[in-house]
């Protein structure tokens, strides 16, 4: 029986386009006894993957921690799934507020040593004596308290571009990094002062607010269901936003807008901006902000050294990361000196810019209405000559023809082929199995996809 994802991110999003459904990208997290984390990994996935549930789960003894994507039309028996178990009957599902079907194309399933990595000792305190739970009105009312200090739970990548007003933002690589800081920074403060704590969707705070509770802060509170939660609960009750900016997620649309303030920068540019990117070197992938125009000029790249790497022969690149460790690095960085206007740590709330032209509501439907069918792949990109090299694998392809060349850096790119040229000559229609080059004002890389429009 199948207990892994076979398919790639680009045959997955494949399917996503046939199926033509919408899909609904939501979190949640449970703390509870599991005596069997891989069978209930196991069972997991043979449910979630009957359900074409997608997403990135972590299970351990101490619990769940799930971001996910679920078809509109299978959320009830997904949630059927859960209720299954007794600890997550009745839980709560956090819905993101902007939907894209394509927010997670694997299912993977993960048994890890804890659901999030705090570097505590659970027995060395009560973990059940959580702080006071709020709801989005009741924090926003304490936030006007003179007497609280709020706390942001989240990494300097993930605070730069929102947060709450007044909140101390710690300059932090990971989660276990902000408790022992926080500490420090508030030890004077423990009898007095009301401790208000927040995260993305609360599981952080779960253990954060037992932690402080046993470090002696009397007053400690949290935000029920973090900020995914009260951004639902403002807009449907009407109540003034107290968070500030984007709120950073972690699938492929790296963020959620909550305010139309922008107060972070491009970091290669200083120019307002809060659009996060990865670094297209497969051997650096640094997590940075990068404006449309950098963007372009600098193809995706966070220095002018990744930028000369991507234009190497993919067998150079792969030399070159030989016998390092570079693997999956997309989340786990967000500095270098490559980024002159990066800011972390002491956070202004000044809006250093407004979204001048909001984006229409996303038509879930937008991609599968143009009719493609696929015809090959990319294979190199010649930056000097502006060059691009496909293969094709499927049908015929002529000049006239219109084609969507489409990949997750790449975008979606609709041209008209006006010359192509097989084994370095001329020709006005290629064939299967064929090797094509034609010009191209944009750079393709090998995860991009070719199809001929009908």
């Amino acid at each position: 029986m199948q207990l892994y994802n076979t398919l790639s991110a680009e045959e997955r999003a494949k399917l996503i386009d046939e199926a033509g459904k919408e899909r609904l990208t939501l979190s949640f997290y449970a703390y509870a006894k599991i005596e069997d984390p891989k069978k209930f990994r196991d069972e997991l996935f043979i449910a979630w993957n009957a359900l074409d549930a997608l997403g990135r789960i972590y299970v351990a003894n101490e619990g769940i921690n799930a971001q996910m994507s679920v078809p509109a039309d299978h959320f009830e028996e997904f949630r059927n799934t859960l209720e299954a178990y007794d600890f997550m009957k009745g839980i709560r599902l956090n819905v993101a507020v902007e939907q894209d079907n394509y927010s997670f194309l694997k299912l993977t399933i993960k048994v890890r040593h804890k659901i999030v990595a705090d570097g505590l000792n659970d027995d060395s305190f009560d973990v059940t004596n959580k702080g006071v739970h709020l709801k989005a009105q009741e924090f926003n009312d304490l936030l006007e308290d003179p007497n609280t200090i709020v706390v942001d739970f989240r990494n300097h990548y993930e605070s730069e571009v929102g947060h709450f007003e007044g909140a101390i933002t710690p300059d932090v690589e990971n989660f276990r990094e902000s408790l022992p800081i926080i500490n420090e920074q508030l030890q004077d403060f423990k009898e007095d002062k009301n401790l208000l704590m927040y995260c993305t969707g609360g599981i952080r705070c779960e253990k954060a607010s037992a932690y402080f509770k046993h470090q002696g802060f009397k007053n400690v509170y949290q935000l029920e269901g973090g900020i995914i939660e009260y951004t639902r609960q403002i807009k449907e009750e009407g109540i003034k936003s107290k968070f500030i900016g984007k709120n950073f997620v972690f699938d492929h649309r790296l963020g959620e807008r909550i305010t139309d303030d922008i107060i972070s920068q491009c970091h290669q540019c200083g120019k307002p901006c809060d659009n996060h990117t990865n670094c297209a070197n497969d051997a650096c992938h640094l997590l940075f902000i990068q404006c449309d125009e950098c963007k372009a000029v600098m193809e995706n790249c966070c220095s002018t050294e990744c930028l000369e790497i991507t234009h190497l022969p993919l067998e150079e690149q792969v030399a070159l990361r030989k016998g390092l460790q570079v693997g999956n690095k997309v989340f786990r960085k967000g500095k270098s000196d490559a980024l002159k206007f990066k800011n972390s740590g002491d956070l202004s709330t000044q809006p250093l810019g407004k979204v001048t032209t909001k984006p229409e509501t996303k038509d879930v439907r937008q991609k599968i209405k143009v009719k493609k069918s696929l015809i090959g792949k990319a294979e190199h990109y010649y930056s000097k000559s502006k060059i691009a090299q496909f293969l094709i694998e499927n049908k015929e392809l002529s000049v006239g023809d219109k084609v969507l060349i489409s990949g997750p850096t790449t975008g979606d790119q609709e041209i008209i082929i006006t010359q192509i040229h097989v084994n370095g000559g001329p020709c006005e229609t290629a064939k299967a199995g064929d090797q094509i080059t034609f010009e191209l004002p944009f750079r393709v890389r090998l995860s991009d996809k070719l199809y001929k429009i009908d």
